[in-house]
């Protein structure tokens, strides 16, 4: 039997709070794990941006990946780890560089989800070069932005290609305000997208492997206020259909960390829909699966989230589940040298959808989610968290009711706020991480 040190890097942006959560809590552990007759121990460590040897091998076997979705260095760094030192890496970087809404839309249309009816549209001004006048002289259609706008309907939502933190984000009610939007629009390759209403509620599903939290969203809320504190706001069919819908998206895609955001509207609202695709499209099958009886349909509107939000500052209350799954998950995949998929198979999804075109949506993503627990090892996962971190829970409570955590909140705090309000944000969010522990320990919520 050898003793054996598994390597945990956080290779970092802007975060300050979880890391400074995490490190600790993996810290107090104190993990050593047998595992094919090893004893397994881990160090975490934060990854340095330097010069790197292409033949030199890596010292990580898994990295939590914060930087690859806008930093060339760093995914450059992580592409040579993961073909070279076999370094697992949360989220796949060559899956990152793939996350734009264009190819999510597309992708869940052929699966038959609900996605809302969406056009892309040339940008306004284009980055000058040698070829641009004659290919655009040649073969640029004029088109008729009103008529767009008629085409999908209004209101509608302007929003760029590949998304991204909200920005160029527009809500259009009229004509008017299309063409204004996309006016200002630039270089910008847009979309104009079908505004899902009515719609009775928002929610976020994040997840991180198998695990999942299905968060009430309101987006037009202050930054800190979004991630609301409802509990028990979802019935079991709608937490277990949302469930399915984040883990087939996820896992079609080889991610490990992701959010999905959708809407509920009305079964029969969201019919008037389909049927005006339907007439769109000359006649043509609406983009989703049959309903069958469903009371309400959930909508996914954005599910392409190369960096989902870690940060206490915004996620206050569910800050504590998200460090803690992210501990669970990462020990998990780097103590049992989990192989992350380097290559994407969505054949055995497009079977589901061949073999039957006609069944009904929420059967639809029940199949697509077994798929998607048996792709992420949900038994194994909860097997070895049972056997490996049952301490986990007390380790935590302790955690974060302690100085330590106190002041990774204050930390982050103090790098977005003014300093008049650095103290009463971080007794608000202290506040709230608190009222987290109190509903966690009486079953009030999941941990």
């Amino acid at each position: 039997m050898a003793d054996i040190t598994r390597r945990i890097g956080l290779s970092l942006g802007a975060d300050l709070c979880w890391p400074l959560c995490y490190e600790e809590i993996v810290r107090r552990l104190d993990l050593s794990i047998p595992v094919r007759g090893d004893t397994v121990r881990f160090e975490v460590e934060r990854v340095e941006i330097e010069p790197f040897d292409l033949q030199r091998k890596g010292r990580y076997d898994l990295v939590l990946d914060r930087l690859t979705h806008w930093y060339a260095t760093s995914r450059e760094w992580i592409k040579k780890a993961v073909l070279l030192d076999d370094t697992y890496v949360l989220n796949n970087p060559w899956a990152i560089q793939s996350m734009e809404k264009q190819t999510t839309y597309c992708a869940m249309m052929r699966l038959g989800l609900p996605v809302p009816h969406t056009m892309l549209v040339p940008p306004k001004a284009y980055e000058p070069s040698d070829d641009l006048e004659s290919t655009l002289e040649r073969y640029a259609k004029l088109f008729d932005l009103g008529a767009v706008g008629d085409h999908i309907g209004y209101p509608m939502f302007m929003k760029p290609f590949d998304g991204g933190a909200w920005k160029g984000v527009s809500k259009l009610d009229a004509e008017e305000a299309l063409r204004e939007a996309y006016d200002k629009s630039g270089r910008l390759v847009m979309h104009v997208q079908k505004a899902v209403d009515p719609f009775d509620l928002f929610v976020r599903c994040v997840g991180i492997g198998p695990q999942l939290r299905c968060v009430s969203y309101d987006p037009s809320a202050p930054l800190h206020d979004r991630y609301t504190m409802d509990v028990d706001f979802l019935d079991e069919d709608d937490r277990s259909l949302l469930e399915d819908m984040t883990l087939t998206i996820n896992t079609f895609f080889g991610w490990d960390f992701n959010s999905c955001e959708a809407l509920r509207q009305p079964t029969a609202a969201a019919e008037q829909e389909r049927l005006a695709v339907e007439r769109a499209r000359d006649g043509a099958p609406g983009a989703w699966a049959p309903t069958g009886d469903l009371p309400h349909l959930w909508r996914p509107i954005d599910y392409a989230n190369a960096c989902p939000d870690s940060q206490v500052t915004s996620l206050h209350f569910h800050f504590p589940w998200l460090v803690l799954a992210k501990v669970r998950w990462s020990i998990f995949c780097a103590a049992t040298r989990r192989k992350k998929p380097l290559n994407l198979d969505w054949q055995p999804f497009f079977d589901i959808v061949d073999k039957d075109p006609d069944m009904p949506l929420r059967e639809r993503l029940a199949a697509f989610g077994d798929i998607a627990r048996e792709r992420l090892q949900a038994e194994e996962f909860e097997a070895f968290c049972a056997e490996h971190l049952s301490h986990l829970d007390e380790v935590a409570d302790e955690y974060f009711s302690g100085s330590h955590c106190r002041d990774a909140v204050h930390q982050k705090v103090s790098s977005l706020f003014p300093e008049h309000e650095i103290e009463s944000f971080t007794t608000l969010f202290w506040n709230r991480i608190q009222h987290w522990r109190e509903t966690a320990a009486d079953g009030s919520i999941a941990k």
